[in-house]
């Protein structure tokens, strides 16, 4: 195992890409869609001008927890070969610098969100942002293998979030659109851990993968993904729900719990000598399922705008 504390991080020139870098953009991208989502699907229509406000504060938010999280695991960054050329373990943006823009995005986007939807929304945004930075950042993710599962509950927030904008409520929809999420998460990112091979257990990252072997993760991505269909098919009987998305969850479930069983039926040796083609797919498989999911969510709000929609 290498000492992450022993690493060392170089110094370069950061230019406006490495601070946007900072920001995980591609994380960014589901969050700000799975909010407006949430804030869409709400029984109370939003004014324009709040909307896009209350986004911005979200993404910006969302922002503020992966400079705050680069900070943080710099170390553990710099040993694994997926995130060595992040901003801060590559030296292009110094720890302090990530740390101060980290909790100044923070404070701006929780504060600009209170004062422009209400403070249910910020509460929860301010929340989110400490369980991703904190909570899941700081504790989770070097001290429990169960990291991925009670540290999904950060990236799960989002709709709640979107809905409380709207509604200044959290309501059974909202508890189910972040059920989603909560359960997806697992066996999004346990794909992820069976192919980058020894990166976690490189960093030290107690991933299940390396505490409890290739053949026990394979099973909980089983697990997850037959519990999640539940959750995923259940929302389409709710006020939010309805044919529309029902048959694409359906389909979306059908999809990824095939993957999840053709992962659950190989082995190292078979995995290893396709250069582990079929958990890369389903890492794919995942992310079109939950971005099909709130799609099909927003295609069941614009048809009960035309009196289409819902049952």
């Amino acid at each position: 195992m290498t000492d992450v504390s022993q690493q060392t991080i170089p110094s370069h020139e950061a230019k406006m890409g490495d601070y946007f870098a900072l920001m995980k953009p591609r994380v960014m991208q589901l969050v700000v869609f799975t909010a407006l989502v949430g804030l869409l699907v709400a029984p109370v229509p939003v004014h324009p001008y709040i909307a896009f406000v209350s986004i911005l504060c979200i993404a910006v938010g969302a922002g503020a927890s992966g400079a705050l999280n680069m900070w943080w695991d710099a170390d553990i960054d710099a040993v694994m070969k997926r995130t060595q050329s992040r901003p801060v373990p590559s030296g292009r943006v110094q720890p302090g610098e990530a740390l101060g823009i980290g909790l100044a995005l923070s404070g701006f986007s929780v504060v600009l969100l209170a004062l422009a939807a209400n403070l249910l929304a910020a509460g929860l945004l301010a929340f989110t942002i400490f369980f991703y930075a904190v909570i899941y950042s700081m504790w989770l993710k070097r001290s429990t293998p169960q990291n991925i599962v009670i540290g999904g509950a950060a990236g799960a927030f989002p709709p709640m979030v979107g809905w409380a904008v709207a509604t200044g409520s959290i309501a059974p929809e909202s508890v189910l659109m972040f059920a989603l999420i909560f359960m997806w998460t697992p066996p999004h990112f346990w794909a992820l851990a069976l192919f980058v091979k020894s990166d976690y257990g490189n960093a030290n990252v107690p991933m299940l993968t390396e505490t409890h072997g290739r053949r026990v993760t394979r099973n909980h991505i089983l697990g997850y993904t037959i519990a999640l269909a539940p959750v995923a098919l259940g929302i389409g009987f709710t006020s939010i729900g309805g044919p529309a998305y029902l048959a694409v969850a359906l389909l979306l479930n059908g999809w990824f719990l095939k993957g999840a069983v053709d992962i659950w039926r190989r082995d190292d040796t078979a995995s290893e000598a396709d250069g582990h083609a079929t958990e890369k797919r389903v890492f794919k498989i995942s992310l079109y399922y939950l971005f099909g999911h709130f799609g099909a969510l927003l295609l069941e709000a614009i048809l009960r705008g035309q009196g289409l929609g819902g049952w």
